[in-house]
């Protein structure tokens, strides 16, 4: 069955990965044979830049990226609290002094509150 062929490389095609892994070997040991990279040095190309992904699966990442993004900077803006909306304005002088605000005269229910002048 190998009579036309110059070399048979038997690897494992069960996995997701196998492929991939088998091609990142195969120009590894390439480039060590022609003398680019010595094996005794780690490469520094990663196994995973052989691997097929699908390009909706990387958009979909890229989306959650930027959202995760949005997020983070969302919460390190500052953020007003209740407090600081709540706050009284700075009173200048304490001593001085403020005149009561009448309170509203009671309505019986079945008669109009008198108008407001």
């Amino acid at each position: 069955p190998l009579r036309f062929i110059d070399i048979a490389i038997p690897t494992n095609n069960k996995s997701i990965h196998s492929i991939g892994l088998s091609w990142w070997f195969l120009a590894r040991e390439v480039l060590s044979l022609r003398g680019t990279i010595s094996r005794e040095m780690p490469w520094e190309v990663m196994v995973d830049l052989y691997f097929y992904r699908d390009p909706e699966e990387i958009e979909k990442e890229e989306q959650a990226a930027a959202e995760k993004l949005a997020l983070e900077k969302e919460a390190a803006a500052p953020q007003e609290t209740w407090a600081d909306e709540m706050a009284a304005p700075p009173v200048e002088d304490w001593t001085a002094e403020v005149a009561p605000t009448p309170a509203p005269a009671p309505t019986s229910a079945g008669t109009a509150a008198p108008p407001v002048a």
